[in-house]
């Protein structure tokens, strides 16, 4: 069937796609190049399909999501990418959507930011019951990226994310509020979140930090209109692609968030969920997206003795070790050290929150190994020692199938 790409009210290309299997076909005409989804390039007047389709599939909800499966029996389909087709594509990252071409369809009166959604489809992927009968596929729900069970809801008129953790500590959330009260008391930009309970489950809440005029781009895609040669690491890549764009503080941001990530000890910072905020419609660039995502950390899914020693500790997204990945931050002067005093009582009371999930000895470790890695930051910032950055080490593939807030 054929549909308008749309970026708001803007037509960007037209569009065959295949209903049964939810791909692409074809890109019949191109009309606003400009307003492609960043990183899909173009060439002799022909836009990359392959990189389309890329992207139009990245806006699914990934196939490793928990309970994905027994979700779609209940709505009564194959694949995600089918719920794509049911809400227009339409997201509460960005402002694309696709328009049937002979639909009569205005972006003021279905887009997510300004008109209410279904709780339908929301619903069941938290496995709250079966629902018989029609279902309302309008939601943004359909377009959530990544593995664990989340949903977005209205609440008191703001967009909110709700996003649960995975057995057996169901770690994530609170880690989420530590992140951000970390982060708070260094003075990073960051996106807030609170633990609210439902069915005897923890979920971590945010407000979504985009709005109808602007979208998040992920580094991945940041990264995917320049090629990098083998000589250039990751890092250096990233701020290259940044700078060109005309963010001259990216240097400072990245900074900030390697640091956070090295305190909390974040396995899954991939280049999905770091990136840039734009002007959907101007498509001026404004500014590095605030720290989100990042419950993937404090030994989320470790017992308490992995969590002290750090055995099977992974980092991302520019090298494999953050011993290592801490050595490309460029100033360690903002950090203001005493603003961390008494940071433990800080994660104890939102760990005191947990109930049953986490035990006493494992708070005592998460604590310990704050701790630890703020004392090793210190030493480390005391230094005068200046560190190269070279590609060996960088993680070798980063594209992760999350892409949260």
């Amino acid at each position: 069937m054929k549909y308008f790409l749309m970026h708001k009210n803007i037509t960007v290309a037209l569009l065959d796609i295949d209903e049964d299997i939810g791909f692409i076909q074809k890109v019949d005409e191109l009309y606003e190049e400009k307003h492609l989804p960043y990183g899909v390039k173009v060439k002799n007047g022909i836009s990359d399909r392959v990189a389309l389709n890329d992207w139009w599939v990245d806006r699914s909800i990934p196939a490793s999501r928990s309970g994905i499966v027994r979700a779609l029996e209940v709505l009564n389909l194959y694949s995600t990418r089918m719920l794509l087709l049911r809400c227009y594509g339409l997201s509460l990252s960005d402002q694309y959507w696709i328009k049937p071409i002979n639909g009569n369809l205005e972006w003021s009166k279905i887009n997510f930011f300004e008109n209410g959604f279904s709780e339908d489809v929301g619903d069941v992927l938290l496995g709250k019951g079966e629902k018989k009968g029609h279902f309302d596929f309008s939601s943004p729900d359909n377009t959530s990226d990544g593995c664990l069970k989340k949903r977005w809801k209205i609440v008191d008129g703001k967009r909110c994310l709700f996003k649960a953790g995975s057995n057996p500590f169901m770690q994530q959330p609170f880690n989420e509020v530590i992140a951000s009260k970390i982060a708070a008391r260094l003075d990073i930009p960051h996106v807030d979140y609170n633990i609210i309970w439902d069915d005897g489950v923890p979920y971590s809440v945010c407000e979504d930090f985009i709005d109808v005029n602007t979208e998040l781009v992920s580094a991945w895609r940041i990264m995917q209109m320049t090629k990098k040669d083998n000589s250039t690491s990751i890092y250096k890549h990233y701020i290259d692609c940044c700078e060109a764009l005309g963010l001259k503080d990216i240097v400072k941001a990245v900074d900030r968030m390697i640091v956070l990530d090295y305190i909390i000890a974040n396995e899954d910072r991939h280049q999905n969920n770091f990136g840039l905020i734009r002007n959907a419609v101007t498509l001026e660039w404004i500014a590095a997206a605030p720290i989100f995502d990042s419950g993937s950390s404090l030994g989320y899914d470790k017992i308490a003795s992995q969590i002290i020693t750090g055995v099977g500790l992974e980092c991302k997204p520019f090298k494999k070790k953050h011993e290592d990945q801490i050595k490309l931050v460029s100033s360690f002067e903002w950090i203001d050290f005493k603003a961390l005093d008494g940071v433990e009582e800080d994660i104890i009371s939102v760990l005191d929150q947990a109930g049953e999930y986490i035990d006493e000895i494992r708070k005592s470790a998460i604590v310990r190994s704050v701790l630890h890695r703020i004392n090793n930051l210190q030493k480390l910032a005391s230094t005068e020692i200046k560190f190269s950055d070279t590609p060996d080490g960088d993680v070798e593939r980063d594209i992760s199938e999350t892409y949260d807030k």
